[in-house]
């Protein structure tokens, strides 16, 4: 934007978007804890591992909307989809199977959001079908993981919602070990 511009107030400027790859990293950094794998449940299969980072970032984005930094939030999804795309292509997917896959677990991620926003809202009741269903979809459910994984849900939301957001985007300690 020029000058000019900015003076006569003919383009305003876009809004700061904080840098999110730290937040980012920290929460791949907890969903690769082997906790989760080996006590919560969670499968440790590509599914499983996509599925739990869905889990944790939206947990974050919700906290951020909620506290009013949608751009932060935006910021954390868009970094997320770049980073799965580039993943994808490592592992081998091809341009047009890169742009199928994305579609899905965009509609994937949008669906979880959904649900575990009311499944936050509504308590534990409500948690424990969310997870079931989002989270250990593809497996038997053990009921014991299923109440730890519940339990760790709670106890997360609790901190985030505890945390400014800006100590949140900056990645500080947003996220407790399990």
């Amino acid at each position: 934007m020029t000058l000019i511009a900015r003076i006569l107030g003919i383009v305003k400027p876009a809004p700061r978007v904080p840098d999110i790859q730290l937040l980012h990293a920290a929460i791949v950094t907890q969903v690769r804890n082997p906790v989760f794998y080996r006590d919560y449940g969670v499968p440790d299969t590509l599914d499983g591992r996509f599925d739990l980072l869905v889990l944790h970032v939206v947990l974050v984005v919700l906290r951020l909307q909620d506290s009013g930094e949608a751009a932060a939030a935006q910021a954390l999804v868009d970094y997320l989809a770049a980073d799965l795309d580039r993943n994808l292509r490592e592992m081998g997917t091809g341009d047009m199977g890169v742009g199928k896959r994305m579609r899905a677990m965009g509609e994937a991620f949008t669906g979880r959001a959904r649900a575990y926003r009311a499944a936050l809202a509504g308590g534990e009741a409500a948690l424990l079908p969310a997870l079931d269903r989002n989270l250990f979809g593809t497996v038997d459910t053990d009921m014991k993981a299923l109440a730890l994984m519940a339990g760790y849900v709670q106890r997360q939301w609790q901190h985030l919602c505890g945390m400014p957001a800006a100590g949140i985007i900056a990645g500080e300690q947003a996220l407790q070990a399990p």
